[in-house]
C-alpha cells in the first residue's frame, strides 16, 4: 500500500506537501496549470509590492492635480480616483483566473514594510478568490536609531493590520534575523498569523567593479541553505500553534524529507523549479513516496516532526552543543 502524501497547511487540505512558491513560474495561468499538472499541491502567486501600489496612487494623484494651477475647475475634468490601479487590477484578475483554472489552493502574496492603506488589498485578495494570503515582510533595519523592539513591533503591526482585513488564513514570511526567533514566532502567531514561512531570502547587493555601481544580485538557492529553515522548524514544531512552511534550499528528495522530518507542513519550491522545470515536482514526490514505503511510513502525518527538537533523541543537536561538536569534528589537510 502506497504512503498517504496528504498534508495540511493553513487549514487547507493539500494532496501532498509540495507547494510552488512565488516566482516567475507562478505569474501566468498557463504556467500555474503546468505546475498543478506536475503535482504541486498549492501555488503562491508573485507578490504585489507596496511600492507598486504607492507608485500608482502617486501617479493618479499627480494626474488629478495636473492643470489645477490654471483653473480650480480642472480637477473636475477627471473621474474620482479609484482605490485600485493597473497592477492591482491585473493581480486581482490573476487571482480570479487562477481560481477558475486550478483545483489546488491559490495563495496571494503581499510584499510590504509599513502599516499603510495597502493592507486593505488583503480583503480584495479574498474577494477575488484567494484561499490564503502570504504576507512577505521585506524590511532591513539600517537606521541605527531602530531598536530590536521597534523592528519587532513593525512586524506585529503589519500582521495585525492584514489579519483585520481578511477572514482567509494569513501566513507570514519572515526573515531569520531576530535575536529571539522563537519568541518572535510565538508573538506573530498570537497576533493572528495562521502560519509562518521560514525564511524570507533577501536579495543581496553587489558592486560592479567596471561600472563602479551597486547593483542587485539575485542568486538561486542551493541545498546548503536548507539547514537554517530546518533548524528553526524543528525547534518551533509543537511549540507554536501554526502551520510551518519551509522555503529556500529544497532541491532534492532528501531535502524535502529532512524538512518534513523536522516538522514542516509543506515545502515550498522556487529555485529548483526555475532550474529544472515543473516536472521536477513529480520527481521529488516519487522519491518521497519510495523512501516512505521502504521504511514503512504510512503517511506524511506520521513522518512529519518525528525528528523535531521535542521528538528527537538528542534535542541538544539543534542548539549550542552541536555547534561545538561540528567545529571539533572538522578536519583539514592544512591543520
Amino acid at each position: 500500500m502506497s504512503a498517504d502524501l496528504r498534508s495540511r497547511y493553513l487549514g487547507l487540505e493539500l494532496r501532498n506537501p509540495i507547494v510552488a512558491s512565488a516566482s516567475p513560474l507562478t505569474a501566468t495561468v498557463d504556467s500555474l496549470k503546468r505546475l498543478e499538472d506536475a503535482g504541486a499541491a498549492a501555488v503562491v502567486l508573485p507578490s504585489l509590492f507596496e511600492e507598486q501600489i504607492e507608485h500608482e496612487e502617486m501617479a493618479m494623484h499627480d494626474l488629478m492635480l495636473h492643470g489645477a494651477e490654471v483653473s480650480p475647475e480642472a480637477r473636475g475634468f477627471f473621474p474620482e480616483m479609484q482605490p485600485t490601479g493597473n497592477a492591482t487590477d491585473k493581480y486581482l484578475r490573476l487571482i480570479g483566473d487562477a481560481k477558475q483554472a486550478l483545483k489546488v489552493p491559490v495563495i496571494a502574496s503581499l510584499n510590504g514594510y509599513t502599516t499603510g492603506g495597502w493592507t486593505r488589498y488583503a480583503r480584495q485578495f479574498e474577494t477575488a478568490g484567494a484561499d490564503a494570503v502570504e504576507l512577505n515582510v521585506y524590511f532591513l533595519a539600517t537606521d541605527p536609531a531602530d531598536t530590536s523592539a521597534t523592528v519587532e513591533q513593525r512586524y506585529i503591526d503589519l500582521v495585525t493590520a492584514v489579519c483585520s482585513e481578511t477572514k482567509v488564513p494569513v501566513a507570514v514570511k519572515v526573515a531569520p534575523y531576530f535575536s529571539a526567533m522563537a519568541n518572535m514566532a510565538k508573538r506573530l502567531v498570537d497576533t493572528g498569523a495562521d502560519g509562518l514561512v521560514l525564511f524570507n531570502r533577501f536579495v543581496q547587493p553587489d558592486i560592479m567593479l567596471d561600472e563602479l555601481e551597486v547593483a542587485s544580485h539575485l542568486v538561486l538557492s542551493t541545498s546548503d541553505e536548507l539547514r537554517l529553515a530546518l533548524r528553526w522548524i524543528a525547534i518551533l514544531h509543537g511549540r507554536v500553534n501554526a502551520s510551518l512552511a519551509a522555503t529556500g534550499g529544497a532541491h532534492t528528495t532528501d531535502d524535502v524529507l529532512k524538512l518534513l522530518l523536522s516538522g514542516a507542513d509543506c515545502v515550498m519550491l522556487a529555485s529548483s523549479l526555475l532550474q529544472k522545470g515543473p516536472t521536477h515536482i513529480g520527481t521529488l514526490l516519487q522519491g518521497v513516496e519510495r523512501w516512505m514505503n521502504e521504511r514503512e511510513y504510512s503517511s506524511v502525518k506520521q513522518l512529519k516532526g518525528s525528528l523535531s527538537q521535542h521528538a528527537c533523541p538528542d534535542p541538544a543537536a539543534f542548539e549550542r552543543s552541536n555547534y561545538m561538536k561540528a567545529l571539533k569534528s572538522y578536519s583539514s589537510s592544512f591543520a
